[in-house]
């Protein structure tokens, strides 16, 4: 679930325009798997990121923030599910998945309001208020499954940092998000009888 919620948001280009509406620059916005409090840092110690190893902006971030039991989807635990293996001699078998919700956020980190805003336009139209992933979950048993995404909300702080005069600030956008997945036990080889 953790690969497949960060890979939705693995090839977004931002695009900054000049003053007479030309293209100035255009960039992928790489994405990492890293809790907010590590960028907050990291801009906090060095504001200005003059340091030879910088953070650049923008960048995004993600991290699971929870996992619990969705009992609305349950299936029958009891039941086996069988499968060819990919040598014909044998066949695999596994118990039905248990359903389970599991948080994300997604942390946007910008120096501007333009940047800001054009990410979160990338983002938000394809969620209304779901968004659909077909996830390739057991690739050995052939199980591929459409998991909903829900956008649950938004919203953004603004920090400035550092004196007044040089008006430094970041903008970190936050979006949260629940994925509608399933966790499953392990594929086994019964005995033929």
């Amino acid at each position: 679930m953790v690969v497949a919620f960060g890979n939705i948001f693995n090839n977004i280009t931002l695009v900054r325009y000049n003053p007479d509406t030309s293209e100035a620059e255009r960039m992928k916005v790489p994405i990492v798997y890293a809790g907010k409090e590590r960028y907050v840092m990291r801009l906090q110690e060095d504001p200005y990121l003059d340091k030879k190893i910088q953070t650049n902006l923008p960048r995004m971030s993600f991290e699971l923030n929870g996992i619990k039991y969705d009992p609305s989807r349950k299936q029958l635990t009891n039941i086996k599910n069988f499968a060819k293996a990919s040598n014909a001699d044998t066949v695999l078998s596994q118990y039905n998945p248990v359903p389970y919700d599991f948080d994300f956020s997604l942390f946007i980190y910008v120096r501007n309001v333009e940047d800001g805003t054009q990410l979160v336009e990338h983002i938000l139209p394809f969620f209304t208020p779901d968004y659909t992933l077909k996830v390739n979950l057991i690739p050995e048993m052939g199980v591929v499954k459409n998991v909903p995404v829900l956008l649950k909300d938004t919203n953004y702080e603004v920090k400035y940092e550092g004196p007044r005069e040089q008006e430094t600030r970041s903008i970190i956008w936050t979006l949260n998000f629940t994925v509608k997945g399933f966790i499953y036990g392990a594929v086994s080889e019964p005995k033929i009888i």
